[in-house]
């Protein structure tokens, strides 16, 4: 019996244009942030160095040894990238630091704005101006306060909230009024427009862009009879077109370490344009025409999913590989590959700090790097090649935005790689089913809607992978965050992938990974110390938003409210072990309060909903009544009304009457609410600020307003009534607020008077979760902590 010969490992890579991309790359990065005259200084310094070091490899300048030969040009190459990256951002910064612009954004100047639209529209929450779209435009003009105008081709970004400034195309001119501001930093954007109205639009974007929004159009109409969460994630997933997904899905997605499915990315152009090379390859094509072939699907795929920068970016780093599969070199895909993050880098500088540009770079490396030779070793191990590639294109992908992912969400998820490997199965049929119905959707609808159906099945598959993913305890390890974690990570992960070479090394490397992970998750289970025996009430780091647990059983809680984001509370309610919410009270419908409800549905049962008469705002309200619909009964509260939860007795101590013009009617029409658990009294106030407070004070007996335990309203906001916080003297103060809000919350006066008064102040801020406990001694308090570089969600 003859056995055909497994094939062994590929050549070595070929890395000369490495060198000059990585050094290009990071140039740009730190450039964004130091300014265009430091890295002017960089550019003189590393041209100089590089001319020498090229004299000298020429032999003008002396004889290099050996040694030097060898690595010299390598030397030369980063020394050339040094000098472009620095020479190419300092450029772009000196444009978008010119003083006309800039001298407006700072003195906050109402403006007028020709501009063009760069990207699609894109929703961002924000707890005081609901409905809020951020949109990336490029400066054409700019007619200032005086009448004055200015012409200048810098970046800004537009911050709107008139509905007319959704559905703008990319590549749409208009004309925009409103209020200058100085960006955040830390990339090309000059300016930031806060617009004041609806967008007066100038003609028509490109043919290209108009095509591809009717095809995104069909698309979401063939996909709109579906079940809410395939029919919402399959236009993410083919044209990153997001607007239908449910945001549990999105949560769960982000939980699961597959959230990289949400948005188009290199993977997606690699599944369309791999599926041509297949059929090309089929019909015996030869490999230039196979090129053409792969090429004309490249930019129909760009063109369906809007050529927007992003998807130029994914395209490219898509399309690197399979080209040169396609033309008969493999071998020459890496090098194209840092030729094009070089060439995108010098003309975008921008991108260096584009996570997602990031993400693409490291993850079409792993594969053209990693991916091979694991696919090639567990083939040797007689693992079957279908499997075999299985197996290492996910972890490869995985291993190499590692670090990446690490230091953005600093945490280092565990079920990133199993769950990615069951997604494969299901990500090419789901994209090139849904290729396929978005094409048919203009002559076609019917067809569209069958294949749309088609597709739904394993986009469904994806749905059920992230729930379950998303729910496993321990999926995720706290890590360091920012730069220091992912550096680290890196570091570990090139340690680990040089040492595992040696086979000694590398059973040596296994068993000291499993027993980390083992004792680690060992630790979470056994010990996690929260959340802490005799808790009364925690309260969640959400971010810049409440949401307050008041036990009622093993398992079962009252909540208070439910932060801004869905995955937050669910994440907290997970952490306390919740998985029944008899009542969810809802103190007022902002954003922070009411945006993460569906995170609370998110496998738990939900008996009733109590609300406020109030109604404002109207999107909150909806968004309540949404989640709760078919779910859960919505109850309104009355002043004095008492509500009973098995242990937990709730007193609805106001609004004693509805409030009208205050600084803000919606915080000061808040509930306000004195609960009573295990003999401790909480009082849970919301937003309520000093007009409600004085209301209360006024209508509500002394005793009923004494309380041991305070939620700081407003996230302890300087609004405070000096009576009504008297009147309560608590002696533990619970301040739910998020890192580095731009609110100044919580005020430190106020801080400080209630420490003065001997209140314990928590803050979710700083201190994670927090919670009261009564003990035997009396009442006492718990951290869960931030994890070190972690801020709360």
């Amino acid at each position: 019996m003859t056995v055909a010969p497994v094939v062994g490992d590929p050549p070595p890579p070929d890395l000369r244009l490495a060198g000059l991309a990585v050094a290009a790359w990071l140039t740009a990065l730190t450039g964004l942030h130091l300014g265009p005259r430091p890295l002017l200084l960089v550019a003189g310094v590393a041209a100089v160095s590089t001319a020498l070091g090229t004299l000298r490899l020429l032999g003008r300048l002396g004889r290099p040894g050996a040694l030097a030969r060898r690595y010299g040009w390598i030397v030369v190459a980063v020394g050339l990238g040094v000098f472009c990256g620095a020479a190419a951002t300092s450029a772009r910064l000196l444009v978008r630091d010119a003083p006309p612009v800039r001298t407006l954004a700072e003195q906050r100047a109402p403006v007028t704005a020709d501009l063009v639209v760069r990207d699609d529209p894109r929703p961002i929450r924000s707890a005081g101006r609901p409905g809020m779209l951020l949109v990336s435009g490029e400066l054409i003009r700019l007619t200032g306060p005086d009448g004055q105008r200015l012409r200048a081709s810098v970046r800004v970004l537009v911050l709107a909230t008139d509905p007319a400034w959704r559905g703008l195309l990319p590549g749409q001119r208009l004309t925009a009024d409103g209020r200058l501001g100085v960006p955040r930093g830390g990339d090309l954007t000059a300016a930031v427009l806060a617009a004041t109205g609806p967008p007066e639009r100038r003609g028509t974007p490109s043919w290209a862009q108009r095509a591809a929004g009717t095809l995104r159009a069909g698309l979401q109409r063939a996909c709109a009879p579906l079940p809410d969460d395939p029919g919402g994630l399959l236009p993410g997933l083919v044209v990153g077109d997001t607007s239908r997904l449910p945001p549990a899905v999105e949560e769960d997605f982000r939980a699961t370490g597959m959230t990289h499915l949400n948005a188009v990315s290199g993977s997606n152009v690699a599944i369309v344009v791999g599926a041509v090379l297949l059929v090309a390859r089929w019909a015996r094509a030869g490999p230039w025409l196979a090129g053409l072939l792969c090429g004309v699907a490249l930019v129909g795929f760009v063109i369906l999913v809007r050529p927007s920068p992003s998807v130029v970016r994914a395209a490219t780093m898509g399309a690197i590989g399979l080209v040169g599969l396609a033309v008969g070199r493999p071998r020459a895909a890496l090098p194209a590959l840092a030729a094009a993050v070089t060439v995108l880098v010098l003309v975008d500088p921008e991108l260096a700090g584009d996570a997602g540009f990031a993400l693409s770079v490291l993850a079409t490396g792993g594969l053209l790097l990693l991916a091979p030779r694991w696919r090639d070793g567990l083939r040797r191990r007689g693992v079957p090649a279908g499997l075999a590639e299985a197996l290492a294109v996910p972890a490869a992908a995985q291993v190499a935005c590692g670090p990446v992912v690490a230091g953005i969400s600093s945490t280092v998820s565990l079920v990133a790689v199993p769950a990615n490997l069951l997604a494969v199965p299901a990500i090419a049929p789901a994209t090139v089913l849904g290729v396929t119905a978005a094409v048919l959707s203009p002559v076609w609808p019917a067809g569209a809607g069958f294949v749309a159906w088609l597709a739904s099945w394993p986009a469904w598959w994806l749905v059920v992978i992230a729930r379950h993913g998303a729910r496993l305890p321990a999926g995720t390890l706290a890590w360091p965050g920012g730069v220091r974690g992912a550096l680290l990570l890196a570091g570990l992960t090139v340690a680990l992938l040089v040492a595992a070479r040696r086979p000694l090394v590398r059973r040596l490397v296994a068993v000291v990974a499993v027993a980390a992970l083992v004792g680690a998750l060992g630790v979470r289970f056994v010990a996690s110390g929260w959340p802490p025996p005799g808790w009364v009430v925690v309260a969640c780091a959400v971010g810049q938003g409440d949401a307050l647990v008041l036990p009622v059983a093993p398992g079962r809680a009252v909540l208070v409210d439910a932060g801004p984001e869905p995955g937050a509370v669910d994440g907290c309610l997970r952490r306390l072990g919740i998985r029944e919410v008899p009542l969810l009270v809802v103190s007022h419908f902002h954003l922070d309060h009411v945006g993460g409800v569906t995170g609370v549905f998110r496998g738990r049962r939900v008996g009733a909903v109590l609300t406020p008469s109030a109604t404002e705002p109207a999107s909150g309200r909806a968004a309540v009544r949404a989640a709760a619909a078919g779910r859960a009964t919505m109850r309104e509260a009355t002043a004095g009304a008492r509500h009973r939860v098995g242990g937990v007795e709730l007193l609805v101590l106001g609004p004693p009457y509805p409030l009208g013009g205050t600084r803000s009617d919606p915080n000061n029409n808040s509930l306000v609410l004195r609960a009573t658990v295990a003999g401790v009294s909480v009082l849970l106030p919301g937003d309520a600020e000093t007009e409600e407070q004085h209301a209360v004070l006024v209508r509500t007996p002394p005793e009923q307003l004494r309380a041991d335990v305070l939620k700081v309203a407003h996230h302890g906001s300087a609004y405070q009534d000096e009576g009504f916080l008297a009147a309560v003297r608590p002696a533990v103060a619970l301040v739910p607020v998020g890192t580095g809000n731009t609110y100044g919350h919580p005020n430190p006066a106020l801080l400080a008077r209630l420490s003065r008064n001997g209140a314990r102040v928590l803050r979710t801020d700083t201190d994670g979760d927090v919670a009261a406990i009564r003990t035997t001694h009396g009442l006492a308090v718990a951290r869960r902590g931030v994890p070190p570089g972690r801020p709360p969600p």
